[in-house]
């Protein structure tokens, strides 16, 4: 079957490559010049299952009332230009903060992670692919006691459904990484999650794409969409500033634009756009810097290390499509990395990044058919595209492919929008 994939990005292109492995002849557009150059370009790093609980929980609404109107908050609401698409996914968020329905979405989240971590640890063992991987785990760090024995609580649901999470006391934290010495005192404790890996995932994404190449895989770059054409119900073309691409089945994994090029043919997909920015330093003093990923929960921060660099990433702002760079909230990333880290590298001369991470009500993506018959969905990963490109490829290789998928497909789907 020929399949074309629109976006070429850490989702577009590891569904590429699990579909062309499959026999699909398959096709690539996407508008940058080459992959992986948007939201996988420079996030945190991190492939991390241990993420796993939703921003929709029991516990958010009472920490993000204390944010409202500081623009200097680890997650900052813009109010201002709300379209109605975003009231509804605002209303669908409060509905998913219950403990009900966040025991149900962590299930969900984490099944797609774990199969993902699996996939990708086969996939490198099948290519040998590189992009600056560790595999010494991730490490939660909490510096108030109601943070963390909350973190506590959801560590132990984690390990109920799977996913061994260790809680550890500061000496214990510190054991696990030095680097962490500056606020030792501090600590309250820390969650690690050996299992947990890291890695630079634009590294991965071009990489990957290039493999994709030598499995026959076509990738038209600088290519801009500009509708979609459909047929007696079906979709038959995509129109393009470089003309229409006929396809038998096509795929929407554009992250945060996939709602306005979905919306042409009727179909509405609750993804709010959440920009987060990342800063990236080059490590001067190697003994100085962390060996494990770190997440500072409290902060909503994380850290990894990748190569002879440190990429400090994190904080978001909801409903918002620009990439405008806000220095409050750059300082924001590069202050608090500097106060964990501060004579690793040049703070001063950071390299800066920001980008759109499409998240759903309940941070589950979506992944499989539409109601249009050829049409798939695998998009809406928010945080965790990084975390859940394999395994989403995979399965929305076996759904494409008419196989029975590996995991239980139940609450992925956007069918599951038509409850809440």
């Amino acid at each position: 079957m020929k399949i074309l994939i629109l976006g070429a990005g850490v989702i577009g292109v590891t569904s590429a490559w699990y579909l062309a492995k499959a026999g699909h002849d398959v096709v690539v557009i996407d508008r940058q010049p080459s992959a992986g150059l948007e939201t996988s370009f420079a996030n945190g790093g991190q492939i991390s299952p241990c993420h796993a609980e939703p921003w929709a929980n029991s516990s958010t609404l009472k920490t993000a009332l204390k944010w409202i109107g500081r623009k200097d908050a680890p997650l900052f609401f813009h109010f201002d230009h709300l379209d109605p698409s975003i009231l509804i996914w605002s209303i669908r968020f409060l509905l998913n903060c219950t403990s009900f329905r966040s025991r149900i979405n962590t299930e969900r989240i984490l099944r797609i992670a774990l199969y993902s971590l699996s996939s990708l640890q086969s996939l490198r063992t099948e290519t040998g692919i590189n992009y600056d991987q560790k595999t010494t785990g991730i490490l939660h760090i909490y510096r108030n006691k109601k943070s963390f024995n909350h973190a506590i609580t959801v560590a132990e649901m984690m390990n109920k459904i799977g996913l061994l999470r260790e809680i550890k006391n500061a000496d214990e934290v510190l054991s696990i990484e030095p680097a962490l010495v500056s606020i030792h005192k501090e600590l309250a404790g820390g969650i690690f999650t050996a299992s947990d890996e890291s890695g630079d995932a634009y590294k991965f994404t071009k990489n990957l794409a290039n493999l994709c190449v030598k499995r026959g895989v076509i990738f038209h770059y600088n290519t801009t969409i500009i509708g979609l054409e459909m047929t007696a119900g079906q979709l038959v073309s995509v129109a393009t500033n470089n003309g229409r691409m006929k396809s038998d089945a096509f795929v929407i994994a554009l992250g945060s634009c996939s709602p306005s090029i979905a919306r042409q043919i009727g179909i509405n997909l609750p993804i709010c756009p959440a920009k987060g920015y990342s800063t990236t330093i080059v490590i001067t003093d190697p003994n100085k810097a962390p060996s494990v990923a770190i997440t500072d929960d409290e902060n909503k921060l994380v850290y990894s290390r990748l190569g002879n660099r440190l990429r400090c990433a994190g904080t978001a702002e909801l409903a918002t499509w620009n990439l405008e760079i806000n220095p409050t909230r750059v300082n924001i990333v590069t202050a608090k990395s500097r106060t964990l880290f501060p004579d690793i590298g040049d703070f001063d001369n950071p390299q800066i990044w920001c980008g759109l991470r499409p998240v759903t009500p309940d941070s589950i993506p979506i992944i499989g058919r539409t109601q249009i018959s050829n049409l798939f969905l695998n998009t809406g990963h928010g945080t965790l595209g990084w975390t859940m490109s394999c395994g989403s490829g995979r399965l929305l290789t076996d759904l494409i492919s008419n196989r029975l998928p590996d995991i239980d497909m139940s609450g992925l789907s956007l069918n599951r929008f038509r409850i809440i």
